[in-house]
């Protein structure tokens, strides 16, 4: 096993097999729209817009922390921590310590003040998983979104 590194453009097809493999987890199959285009587009141009970091076991990418930036208004910045994923197979074999880690240490390198992710609540072991490493999950706090047609909606709401 070796240590995480910041992804390449070539591991972005595995990345997004990863993504679906979650997503499949995640009781939501065909929610994932990103292409590998658009990872390649959004995570490498002059401007990325997020960080990704992969772990590989024998030459093939096993897991992966994608990271992006916030600012808090009550702290400063912040990076979020979309998503932690390894490959079902290799869970339990630290690859996931290892991906928080190196989150961890890239968000203290750029001087962040928090690092912040969701997680759901029937996930009991990656609740557990953060829990241990000192993560506080705070279950008095609901997650709100505006998906594409609900920002579709407003606009003409208000228009």
């Amino acid at each position: 096993m070796e240590q995480p590194r910041h992804a390449t453009e070539a591991d972005m097809p595995r990345v997004l097999e990863l993504i679906q493999a979650l997503a499949d987890y995640e009781k939501e199959p065909d929610a994932v729209e990103i292409t590998i285009e658009d990872l390649i587009r959004d995570g490498f141009g002059e401007q990325p817009k997020f960080t990704c970091f992969v772990i590989e076991v024998d030459n093939n990418v096993e897991g992966l922390a994608l990271v992006y930036p916030r600012y808090s208004t009550w702290k400063g910045p912040v990076i979020h921590l979309e998503d932690l994923i390894v490959n079902e197979t290799f869970r339990g074999h630290g690859l996931g310590t290892l991906l928080l880690n190196e989150v961890v240490k890239y968000g203290h390198s750029i001087g962040v003040k928090r690092i912040c992710w969701e997680v759901l609540d029937w996930n009991e072991s990656a609740i557990t998983f953060y829990e241990k490493k000192g993560a506080n999950v705070m279950r008095d706090w609901d997650v709100v979104q505006l998906d594409e047609a609900g920002i579709k909606n407003y606009i003409s709401s208000i228009n």
